[in-house]
């Protein structure tokens, strides 16, 4: 019987490794593409330090977080509060 090359065994482990360079590449991207401090092209950084607070501000103040800024820090809510308040 012939041994097979990719072994079953080893799914999750494809999967996890994949998983960290999907998230590796997609901070690079963001860092290299929209980060005010990265300068990519000669022009820019031969401009020096720039006091462009405002495009810090705007990078900082993502989607994301103002989404989640005034959520409570749970990740399952209707459970935590079915299972600490179970008289109501």
């Amino acid at each position: 019987m012939a041994s097979r090359w990719l072994r079953p065994e080893v799914y999750p482990l494809f999967l996890a490794v994949g998983a960290a360079v999907g998230i590796c590449g997609f901070s690079m991207v963001r860092h290299i593409c929209i980060n005010p401090e990265v300068r990519v092209s000669k022009e820019n950084r031969a401009a020096g330090v720039l006091d462009n607070f405002a495009e810090g501000e705007k990078y900082q103040e993502h989607m994301l977080r103002k989404f989640v800024r005034n959520r409570s820090p749970e990740i399952m809510p209707g459970i935590n509060s079915f299972f600490a308040d179970p008289a109501k």
